[in-house]
């Protein structure tokens, strides 16, 4: 008996190790590489491997890994997001999601937004492979969902434009310079008393799950820990003005849901 449960932890080691690994590889290692090699100064440069070919994209994108990835919070990340769609009357308004997610976060969103009335939904990303597997959750929708190649740093979209806007775990993965324009950006592109629905990480209440938040932070998302101080979100919004903000958190705080009212 005892050798058995010893060789069941050693498979489940062997496969958690081969598992980090593997996303380390795809994500910071591949953009280590990337820098030593002189090739990183194209705008798309800080996206990891993961999110840019689609072999690696249709890999990931897997419901049950992603939901394990964010400590199976997704679902009620996603579910709180909704709620905020639904009950914001968007009769012939435009919905807006800055950046591609894996999961069913962007069908979910969809789905709420048509509910609420919305005229259109407009899908934007920087890589054209997220756009495409995208389109490929939104078979039905037609000509009601748009999808554009922008980025979030700089788009092309005119002044008030949407009603609603979603940035769904963009920012701890930009440059530290680029949160803040991505976050000037969803503001410009909000009419006023448009509200910006921001899901990210967020600093643990407690500390053995910090200290396991920031050993995960070192070695695969390093852009990721200033949320915890200096690139708080709220704290951004706040010194740009002209925002009204609420913030709840989830999983001993591990995770927060930012609803922001451009006033």
């Amino acid at each position: 008996m005892i050798a058995w449960l010893g060789d069941g932890f050693g498979v489940l080691a062997a496969v958690l190790g081969a598992t980090a690994l593997f996303f380390f590889v795809a994500t910071r290692g591949a953009l280590l590489v990337r820098t030593l090699s002189h090739s990183s100064s194209d705008e798309a440069a800080h996206v990891y491997p993961i999110y840019a070919h689609m072999w690696l994209i249709r890999l990931v994108d897997f419901q049950p890994l992603i939901s394990a990835i964010l400590l199976f919070q997704y679902h009620r990340l996603v579910a709180r997001i909704t709620q905020e769609i639904v009950r914001t009357d968007l009769d012939g308004s435009k919905v807006l999601i800055t950046s591609c997610a894996f999961g069913d976060m962007i069908p979910r969103v969809v789905e709420a937004a048509f509910v609420s009335n919305a005229s259109e939904v407009l899908v934007a990303d920087i890589i054209p492979n997220e756009l495409t597997h995208a389109k490929n959750k939104l078979v039905d929708c037609g000509h009601k969902v748009r999808f554009l190649k922008d980025d979030a740093t700089c788009m092309d979209l005119g002044d008030d434009t949407v009603a609603v806007n979603i940035v769904f775990f963009l920012l701890h993965e930009l440059p530290h310079a680029q949160k803040i324009r991505a976050l000037d950006e969803a503001g410009r592109v909000l009419v006023a008393g448009g509200r910006l629905l921001l899901a990210e990480f967020h600093r643990p209440e407690i500390w053995p799950l910090r200290a396991l938040s920031w050993i995960y932070f070192k070695v695969f998302e390093p852009l990721g820990l200033t949320l915890w101080n200096s690139h708080d979100p709220i704290a951004l919004l706040q010194q740009a003005g002209g925002w009204r903000c609420e913030r709840s958190t989830c999983f001993h705080g591990n995770f927060q849901l930012i609803v922001a009212t451009r006033l």
